[in-house]
């Protein structure tokens, strides 16, 4: 469920990364700053994802626990 957000994260905070380099490189501080966003983005969307993730195992968790109850 979370594995698509947490892939978008890992790939925008990749992005990021190379784009404050190549900024910290061509001294263009525009870019550096697309960069630092970039990479603060895919730390939310990796954050996003982990918690559906953590959402949908106490999901699972309550949900066999009621089953377990029915038998």
């Amino acid at each position: 469920m979370g594995g698509t957000d947490k892939a978008e994260g890992t790939w925008d905070e990749a992005k990021g990364k190379v784009k404050e380099t190549a900024g910290d490189v061509a001294d263009d501080e525009s870019m550096q700053a697309e960069g630092t966003k970039d990479q603060a983005k895919g730390n939310l969307k990796q954050a996003k994802g982990k918690a559906k993730d953590a959402a949908e195992d106490v999901k699972d968790s309550v949900k066999d626990a009621f089953d377990r109850e029915k038998q």
